[in-house]
């Protein structure tokens, strides 16, 4: 027995040491000269055919495609990781923020990004041109590469198709020279199209390192979550600011249109992006469904025409695109060659439903915005089903849909420049994430640019959210009186005007900015009053320094007032009375109003009482504070500058801003006719409104204000709110705010 297990012992170890030779687990010598050219590799600690690879050293933490890329290494990776590896796209394809950017460079001086300055003889497309000025334009530019945590090329990298006359050659070296591309480290690449006939890849024809990717038509294989953004596909003629408002003006109840689903477009015969537009012909039905094709582009189309293109092409003559857009439902947004589509922006903005059919696409700002509440995501293969999905939507998901389009369109997407500063937001959040921006912002009005979270990252300090959270804003206001002029007399307009504004209940505390080139009164000269007066220094004495968000403001409500304003306590507490209703707006006494001058072809400015307004100055109006640190913090300095050197317009510069912000007009309170024009001036030798220039320089505010916002964003409005029972005929002791009417 002991033999028998003493036999068997040694067959099994005999087989062992069989396998191991085989398998290259043993090195046997068959020759004993000094190794080979061809054996070099083994000195290395190189083991041909060996299934384990041996480390010579310990693991190092880990650093995206840093390790060698020697000729043996690629011997034991697949094609696929051979072809990976050499493309642009793939290069840092495991990169993540934590691995390949440095938020050192953030914690210095904050979210900066600099743009490199532009190389002699480098051509750049009109629409990266766009792009840098949207940059340089923002708050966020630095012209120093010091103070920057966030770098953009100047080089044009938009358009990475070799076809295109836009294409920029040898940009592998000219990218690789810049003494600042570290890699590609903190840096930003936007890109519309890459790729070519006939496979469209995503790679931009250089290695991109460990930069970021701004990308168009991105598909979610290549999207690196958490360091990519996906962008949507825009046109040349995509205006740089501003842009159109979307073209929803009024709902229908029910929300049906005309059409309810619609698509017009391109054909592809052959090649990539042509079976699912091939494929529409069989949901068409010339009814309410209307898909449209045309094989009728291209130089040679003519060669590759099937039996379809004809009857196509002549069904695609008859209806016109614009037409249809407005008057559908639903817009199909098919794939092309490239998985993103022009179709996309032009369905948001004319509130037609997109029915996204592109698999595989990261839809554009994904990591921010729900697309489910603005879009209907089909799927390829299942296009029969389409029209039946979009029929049993029910009318009231049909409007919130329609809605949240128009919303997302202003936003987000209406001009290069939102697109762009989307971009560099969403990053911004994942550098300082403990002051990110929370999901509602993103999707909710007015949008995370106007939700600044380095104000607050409670949405209760906002004045957009209060419905939304049950609450209302807190029940008092701060006044804030802007004087300009010395005080010489207990009887000044001013004096008269803090001790009315004190007695008012909603009153907490009344601060003065003091402009006037004359020192500080002193304390005993100020009336007393039952609530604080705090007398702040003007900041350089600039007119501005009245919008400045004092920390001693404690309340969300300011009443923004001149010196020389002649208010009641009535009035005050009617005026904020009707703000509480409407925290988001301007609500005020002073109105204005903006037209279009035809024949000056620029906007004009009047002061005219007619039947509507768009502006309530802030010499006596009510607002929430947060606009101070908008105007402050958001508004370039460039028009502050101005503002502040002119002394004028700044009132209309906050109203501009508003009006921005919230989409909509301010409100108009009940007030005495003669408010400014007869009061001002003869209580104050240094009143503005005394100026004779001052009419025409607001005329040239409202040009340039413009100009910089890119639209008009002033809302004309015809409403006016007064108290109930206002000039009623019923008794005087019935109305609450019967001194209005004695004034």
């Amino acid at each position: 027995m002991q033999a028998k297990k003493r036999y068997l012992t040694l067959f099994s170890a005999g087989a062992c040491l069989i396998l191991l030779f085989c398998f290259g687990g043993i090195q046997v010598p068959l020759s004993r000269k000094g190794p080979s050219r061809r054996d070099d590799r083994s000195l290395a600690g190189y083991h041909p055919g060996a299934r384990w690879r041996r480390f010579s050293a310990s693991l190092q933490p880990f650093s995206p495609w840093e390790h060698d890329q020697s000729d043996s290494h690629n011997e034991h990776i697949s094609p696929r990781q051979k072809r990976d590896a050499n493309s642009g796209v793939y290069t840092g394809k495991r990169c993540r923020m934590e691995s390949c950017f440095d938020f050192s460079l953030c914690q210095r001086n904050g979210f900066k990004v600099y743009v490199y300055p532009q190389q002699k003889g480098e051509k750049m497309s009109e629409s990266y041109q766009n792009i840098l000025s949207s940059i340089e334009g923002s708050m966020l530019y630095t012209p120093d590469p010091g103070q920057a945590c966030l770098f953009v090329l100047s080089l044009d990298t938009l358009d990475r198709d070799q076809l295109s006359p836009q294409y920029v050659h040898n940009l592998k070296a000219k990218v690789q020279s810049l003494h600042l591309w570290n890699g590609g480290k903190n840096h930003i690449i936007f890109n519309l199209y890459s790729g070519t006939w006939p496979d469209y890849t995503e790679d931009l024809g250089f290695d991109i390192g460990l930069a970021m990717l701004a990308k168009a038509s991105i598909s979610t294989e290549n999207f690196r979550p958490n360091f990519d953004v996906s962008i949507p596909l825009f046109s040349k003629d995509h205006p740089r600011t501003g842009g159109e408002r979307g073209y929803l003006k009024h709902n229908t109840i029910p929300p049906y249109r005309k059409y309810m689903l619609v698509f017009k477009g391109k054909r592809y015969l052959t090649g990539i992006g042509s079976d699912t537009r091939n494929a529409l012909y069989h949901v068409h039905n010339s009814e309410d469904v209307v898909l449209l094709t045309t094989c009728k582009h291209g130089k040679d189309w003519q060669k590759h025409k099937d039996a379809r293109c004809d009857k196509d092409n002549a069904e695609y003559d008859k209806y016109d695109y614009r037409e249809m857009l407005y008057n559908s439902t639903f817009c199909l947004v098919p794939r092309g060659r490239r998985l993103g589509s022009f179709r996309f922006l032009e369905a948001l903005q004319a509130a037609c439903v997109p029915v996204m059919l592109s698999n595989g696409w990261e839809l554009p700002f994904s990591e921010i915005i729900d697309w489910n509440t603005a879009a209907v995501i089909g799927d390829e293969r299942l296009l029969l089903q389409i029209p039946s999905t979009v029929r049993s939507i029910h009318q009231d998901k049909i409007l919130s849909l329609r809605h949240q389009t128009q919303f997302l369109w202003e936003a987000y997407f209406n001009s290069v420049e939102k697109i762009v500063l989307t971009t560099l937001e969403i990053i911004q959040d994942r550098v300082v994430q403990h002051t990110s921006r929370s999901n509602l912002m993103w999707n909710s009005l007015p949008g995370g640019l106007f939700t600044l979270p380095q104000y607050s990252t409670y949405l209760g300090d906002f004045p957009f959210y209060y419905a939304k959270l049950g609450v209302k804003p807190y029940t008092k206001f701060t006044a804030i009186v802007h004087v300009v002029s010395p005080l010489v007399s207990q009887s000044q307009p001013v004096m008269k005007l803090l001790v009315v504004v004190a007695k008012s209940q909603y009153c907490a505390q009344v601060i003065v900015v003091w402009n006037c080139d004359k020192p500080l009164p002193a304390k005993h000269r100020w009336p007393v009053t039952s609530v604080p007066v705090i007398v702040i220094e003007g900041e350089s004495k600039v007119i501005s320094s009245r919008f400045l968000p004092y920390e001693t403001i404690p309340t969300d409500a300011v009443l923004s007032l001149d010196e020389d304003t002649v208010l009641s306590t009535t009035e005050v507490d009617f005026a904020f009375t009707v703000w509480q209703s409407f925290p988001d707006r301007i609500v005020g006494y002073p109105a204005r109003s903006h037209f279009w001058d035809s024949n000056k072809e620029r906007w004009g400015y009047t002061s005219k009482w007619t039947n509507e307004y768009s502006m309530v100055l802030t010499g006596a109006a009510i607002y929430h504070k947060y606009y101070h640190y908008l105007y402050t913090t958001y508004l370039p300095a460039s028009l502050k500058t101005m503002v502040d050197q002119m002394s004028n317009c700044e009132d209309i510069l906050m109203n501009f801003l508003v009006s921005s912000v919230s989409k909509l007009p301010p409100i108009k309170v009940t007030q005495k006719k003669q408010y400014k024009e007869t009061m001002m001036g003869q209580s104050s030798r240094a009143s503005r409104w005394a100026d004779p220039d001052h009419f025409a320089q607001r005329q040239t505010c409202m040009n340039k204000f413009a100009s910089w916002f890119g639209t008009m964003p002033l809302v004309h409005s015809q409403m006016r709110l007064d108290p109930v029972l206002f000039k009623d005929q019923v008794s005087i002791l019935r109305k609450k705010y019967r001194d209005i009417e004695r004034l």
